[in-house]
């Protein structure tokens, strides 16, 4: 959809296309006015999803997913937040449906949610540090189990010799030898 219309949010928001879907990016400030107008003004009173994505070296995206079910047309919206304060308003007062992925959203990604009724991990076990879905997040358990089974040829024992090992991607190099 070429010709959407910024309205209010007209010279603040970019709207490209991208595989086909209609994408409009704001910055931070106008997150919620954006959401307002889409729903308001647009018909766009379906939303579908709410989600973070980690955008080295320096911001996390977030990315909203809303439907019009008169146009059957969809948008993405999306808005960037600095990796080293990662705040953004709640669009639970636009979208009751944002509650839960907000919450998902600050448990994976870090990114804190202001206004947010209950902020509160929701799917990790109690005590765990860190958020996965960080690019910069060390997979561990790579580290302290090996993997069962052969990973490349030759490692089970017979065969083809194996090629060089290596530590997973992110694995601190002092972390062990992958022999180990």
């Amino acid at each position: 959809m070429t010709g959407f219309p910024a309205g209010p949010l007209a010279g603040r928001a970019e709207v490209t296309d991208s595989f086909g879907d209609t994408v409009v990016d704001v910055a931070p400030g106008d997150w919620i006015e954006l959401l307002t107008y889409v729903r308001d003004e647009l018909g766009y009173a379906f939303f579908d999803w709410l989600t973070g994505v980690d955008d080295p070296p320096g911001a996390f995206q977030v990315v909203v997913h809303v439907y019009n079910p008169d146009t059957r047309e969809r948008l993405l919206l999306r808005t960037g937040v600095p990796r080293d304060d990662p705040r953004l308003p709640t669009a639970v007062g636009v979208y009751r449906g944002a509650d839960w992925h907000e919450r998902e959203t600050y448990e994976m990604f870090g990114v804190i949610f202001e206004g947010h009724p209950h902020l509160v991990p929701l799917l990790l076990p109690d005590g765990f540090e860190g958020h996965p879905l960080r690019k910069d997040f060390v997979l561990a358990a790579r580290v302290a189990k090996q993997w069962p089974g052969a990973k490349e040829p030759g490692e089970s024992g017979h065969g083809a010799p194996s090629r060089r090992k290596t530590l997973p991607p992110g694995v601190p190099a002092d972390w062990g030898s992958p022999d180990a």
